[in-house]
């Protein structure tokens, strides 16, 4: 349930950037709103994404280091050269260093010693290689899976999924009947590919990709040291393995229920979906409390792995532990790996060059010690004075949010005030941690840059699994400070918003309230409107599974829900597939009431202020005007069709284009405000809207 820009989610995926060389002394400049931006000669009800973005698309276009490129492009570069600057003071200190600067430094030092890397990388491979050569029998894969999922390859890390964990996901979880509790969950993975349909869909760019897929594991394993012929036999055992594990997997639009992922077992209960496994070994390795219950997302997964491991012999299994291995390391191995590694990003999303190291290293800082780097980032970029004026906007979001809440037509007294209860329990989070994380028990060395990869994965794995059993933390954060992101967190009831998105262009400190409001209102109200989307609704205010509505207003939710998701469903000609609206119904609801709300609170603070929505401005655009331009301004944003199919395939977010255009045509006052008559395509004859 992440705001989601897609060039965040592009750029950080791939780690490519345009700049090839190292940072001017200046930071660079962001991106900030202007009316000047506009195409006049593009017809603002007929294609306002085009309208507010096109000059844009066309003074930037894509780098070809780049999958995409947008309005948030500045700010990547801006924060990325903030967090470097602050990894080489922290590296260059000689004396009275703090343990954060001696981590962060000492992590820079390594990554940056591209020398040292390079002649270290097979060396460094080699015994986790022999590792798995020494197994055995097949009861020992749980030793191995157990060592990889705590030191190699965290199973925790992907968001609401741990496809790529190798077998399967281990994590901890609130408990859906109890917020207040920990649990551990087993969940569903296994597979390398961003979703189940690339490896099962028969299209032809489909088959396209698994061709590609598969000559990059043979390569890849080769750099290993595996002979040619061994390795591509090996390369299409690991193409098996994978494409039965995604079978077996939950589709992710079932999986969007929570109701269908809320399956408790005992341990004994668990052991017979796949008794091939010791799983109370597994949980024994990696140190993990005991429990009576065990959250299982996709039993049907779980019976699929016993039969993958039964039916492949212990040589299947080992090559498919290798090319995992192989897999999770290569971003920290030596050119020949790291390039082969960008291959597969390449397929997936078009980027034709590898970012400069000294980007690579910064992202890999913040991945492994976010919480030390941010402190740093937060000094520098986000001042008290900043987190003061976005409260105000969260609060005002709210209150429009309450208003929205009381007025409906269609949700009766009993409803309404559990909706405002859970409205008022949510808790804001902004900008970074009150108490930030101790990495005390993280060992770096200035010389060892996987080690030190290997020592911050093992100290967020077992972070993770001692949460178990142990009560909630609302207060712990899952993203960065520097992250250019945010979230809403339906079981902690929480908005989560990082300092690295309340920057231009989505805050400004120095824009007005119609600019603000636009941009980062309409994130905080999209973040909001999450806990009453078609999932966050199903939670009650202390973040319980509970169902809260009448069976009258369920109804007549789903019935506007189901409005919101067949406008949706629509074919993507410039991606070559179809969008479906069941994937982002709720991203699309939280889009839809995300600007509603934010245009309500808009209008509340200028009536303080003396102001009208019409008012205009010295730019000669009305306030409202200004509000739509800057709602639009944060989706300014093209994609190569490489990751465009990815995103429309696996994201639940809709394309940029769509986030503006769809929702606007669903609101009468933008057809006011630019003046569009009734049969214009920004003004949707059945206009969608739940909040």
């Amino acid at each position: 349930m992440r705001f989601l820009p897609l060039a965040v989610f592009l750029c950080v995926a791939s780690l490519a950037f345009s700049q090839q060389k190292g940072p001017s002394e200046e930071l660079p400049k962001l991106q900030h709103l202007s009316a000047d931006q506009v195409n006049p000669q593009v017809d603002p009800c007929t294609d306002f994404y085009q309208y507010s973005c096109s000059k844009f698309f066309a003074a930037n276009p894509i780098p070809p280091d780049q999958a995409a490129w947008g309005v948030a492009g500045p700010l990547l570069k801006w924060n990325e050269v903030v967090m470097r600057q602050s990894l080489e003071a922290a590296a260059a200190k000689k004396q009275g260093r703090t343990p954060v600067e001696q981590k962060i430094g000492d992590y820079w030092t390594s990554c940056m010693d591209e020398s040292k890397v390079e002649s270290a990388s097979l060396k460094e491979l080699q015994p986790e290689l022999k590792r798995i050569d020494d197994i055995k029998q097949k009861s020992q894969l749980v030793d191995q899976i157990a060592h990889q999922h705590s030191t190699i390859g965290g199973a925790w890390l992907v968001d609401d999924n741990a496809t790529f964990a190798p077998m399967f996901g281990f994590s901890a979880i609130q408990d859906y009947d109890d917020a207040q509790k920990t649990v551990a969950q087993f969940d569903q993975g296994g597979f390398v590919l961003p979703g189940r349909d690339f490896y099962l869909s028969d299209d032809a760019k489909s088959v396209e990709v698994r061709k590609k897929y598969l000559a990059h594991v043979t390569n890849m394993l080769k750099l290993a040291g595996i002979p040619q012929t061994q390795a591509a036999a090996d390369a299409a055992i690991i193409m098996e393995m994978e494409t039965a594990l995604a079978k077996a997997a939950m589709d992710v639009v079932k999986r969007r229920d929570p109701k269908n992922i809320n399956n408790k077992m005992t341990l004994a209960e668990f052991q017979k979906l796949a008794p091939s496994f010791d799983w109370q070994r597994y949980l024994t390795l990696i140190h993990a409390p005991a429990q009576q219950s065990y959250l299982v997302t996709s039993p049907d997964f779980f019976r699929g792995l016993e039969q993958v491991i039964q039916q492949h012999p212990l040589a299947h299994w080992k090559a498919y532990l290798k090319w995992n291995l192989v897999h999770d390391s290569a971003p920290y191995l030596s050119k020949a790996f790291v390039n082969e590694n960008f291959n597969l990003t390449q397929t997936l999303s078009g980027t034709p060059e590898l970012a400069p190291r000294w980007r690579r290293c910064v992202h890999s800082a913040d991945n492994a010690l976010g919480e030390a780097l941010g402190q740093a980032y937060v000094a520098r970029a986000f001042p008290p004075a900043s987190k003061e004026q976005v409260m105000r906007i969260v609060k005002g979001i709210e209150g429009a949010l309450q208003q929205d809440i009381a007025g409906l037509g269609w949700m009766k007294p009993a409803t309404k005030e559990q909706a405002t209860r859970k409205l008022q329990a949510i808790l804001e989070k902004i900008g970074y941690p009150d108490k930030w994380r101790d990495y005390s028990a993280v060992q770096i060395k200035p010389d060892d840059y996987l080690g030190n990869v290997h020592a911050a994965t093992t100290f967020e794995f077992n972070r993770w699994v001692q949460k178990v059993g142990k009560p909630i933390d609302r207060y712990d954060w899952t993203m960065t400070p520097p992250t250019i992101n945010a979230y809403y967190d339906p079981q902690f009831n929480t908005i989560n918003f990082p300092a690295g998105i309340l920057q231009p262009p989505f805050f400004d400190k120095d824009m007005d309230d119609a600019g603000n409001f636009g941009a980062e209102g309409a994130v905080i109200g999209h973040e909001i409107t999450h806990g009453f989307d078609d999932q966050g609704r199903k939670f009650d205010a202390q973040g319980n599974l509970h169902d809260w509505w009448t069976p009258e207003d369920a109804k007549a939710y789903d019935e506007r829900g189901k409005c919101i998701s067949d406008e949706y469903t629509q074919e993507i000609p410039e991606a070559g597939v179809k969008q479906n609206g069941l994937l982002t119904q709720g991203e699309d609801t939280a889009d839809n009431g995300g600007i509603y709300l934010a245009l309500i609170a808009l209008d509340n603070s200028l009536k303080q202020q003396g102001k009208t929505l019409e008012t205009k401005g010295d730019d000669g655009l009305t306030e409202i005007q200004r509000f739509f331009l800057s709602f639009a301004n944060n989706w300014c944003e093209e994609l190569r069709p490489e990751i465009m199919r990815t995103v429309v395939l696996t994201n639940p977010h809709s394309l940029p284009k769509y986030r503006v255009n769809n929702t606007v045509a669903n609101m009468p006052e933008f057809a006011q405000a630019y003046g569009c008559a009734k049969g214009k395509p920004m003004v949707h004859e059945k206009a969608c809207r739940v909040w």
